[in-house]
């Protein structure tokens, strides 16, 4: 019983040294951010990363911030070994002006208490306002033409403009028109469209608006989006294993659409793919289709599976094949 009783202990005493142990830095490698110069009621927002590269779970008891100029939003409280969460750092443009910082200090209780302290710095412009405060695209088709707009807001001197705007993305296209200028106040509206090249996927950036203002001539505004393909398919790669020349494989896949659409035809070099194609036109098409490989190349194979609907504005979508061949 003793002896039972003090191999828990050693236990015990073993897996605290280790939590003891985590090094903090490389959990929490981001510890500082600058906003830099912002305008009234902007959307600003950083994201600290919390980098679990341990073996047990981080648990994240609460984050308490030196200033109401800054909200800590805590993305997921629980992290898991190898998993990442965030911090959000929201500073609040809206009710707070002039040069602003605080301290958010990150309560850890598991597996080892701790507190780690981040911090956020920036100035908050009074004579500058963007309406909306982001540029903020939702879901958004790939190749549809989208544009948003937001007004800029100034009040100061006569003489103040907007020079240029630049865009860190080379498929956002941003254009600017002086709209009012007079008693002391100027109104600018700019423009950002998404041009066809654009990826899919999630998107956040900050477009800066330059101005002749010799103090604080860069302003960033935050520009955000998701672009999805107007045809997808599911599962994106396509796994088939070990194969023999010849021999055939069914797989189950799930074609979506923006809007009904007819597949017209589904191919892939080297390989031979026979599926049963209907007539009638819907958003999703579960297909189960059978593989086989041809040609006389032996070994891995990744290939693309091109699946094309029919209509007027005819659309394609693209999957990976993967495979390792054999002759026997």
């Amino acid at each position: 019983m003793v002896r039972a009783a003090l191999i828990v202990l050693v236990i015990s005493v073993a897996a605290s040294c280790q939590a003891q142990n985590i090094d903090w830095q490389e959990v929490f490698p981001i510890r500082k951010h600058d906003f830099g110069t912002v305008a009234v009621a902007a959307k600003t927002e950083f994201r600290f990363p919390v980098k679990n590269n341990t073996d047990r779970p981080i648990h994240i008891r609460t984050v308490r911030a030196s200033c109401g100029c800054t909200t800590p939003i805590v993305e997921s409280s629980t992290i898991g070994p190898d998993d990442t969460s965030y911090i959000r750092a929201r500073f609040n443009t809206d009710t707070f002006k002039g040069k602003r910082g605080a301290n958010l200090t990150v309560v850890i209780d598991r597996p080892v208490y701790t507190e780690v302290r981040l911090r956020v710095d920036g100035y908050i412009r009074s004579d500058m306002v963007f309406h909306p405060g982001a540029v903020e695209f939702e879901n958004v088709s790939s190749g549809e033409p989208t544009t948003k707009t937001v007004k800029v807001l100034y009040a100061g001197r006569k003489n103040w403009q907007i020079n240029k705007i630049e865009s860190p993305l080379n498929w956002l296209i941003t254009h600017f028109t002086e709209v009012s200028r007079g008693r002391g106040r100027v109104d600018y509206e700019v423009s950002v469209a998404i041009g066809d090249d654009a990826p899919t996927g999630f998107f956040q950036d900050e477009l800066i608006v330059h101005t002749n203002d010799s103090e604080m001539p860069r302003v960033p505004l935050r520009v955000s989006g998701e672009i999805s393909a107007p045809l997808t398919i599911s599962p994106g790669v396509i796994a088939l294993g070990s194969l023999r020349l010849g021999q055939a494989i069914s797989k189950k896949l799930v074609v979506l659409g923006k809007s009904p659409f007819v597949i017209e035809s589904i191919s892939a070099d080297g390989w031979k793919v026979d599926a049963s194609l209907g007539t009638a036109a819907k958003k999703t098409h579960i297909l189960q289709p059978d593989f086989t490989a041809t040609g006389e190349a032996t070994g891995p194979r990744k290939n693309d599976l091109v699946i094309k609907a029919s209509g007027d504005n005819s659309i394609t979508a693209t999957a990976l094949i993967t495979a390792d061949i054999s002759s026997e």
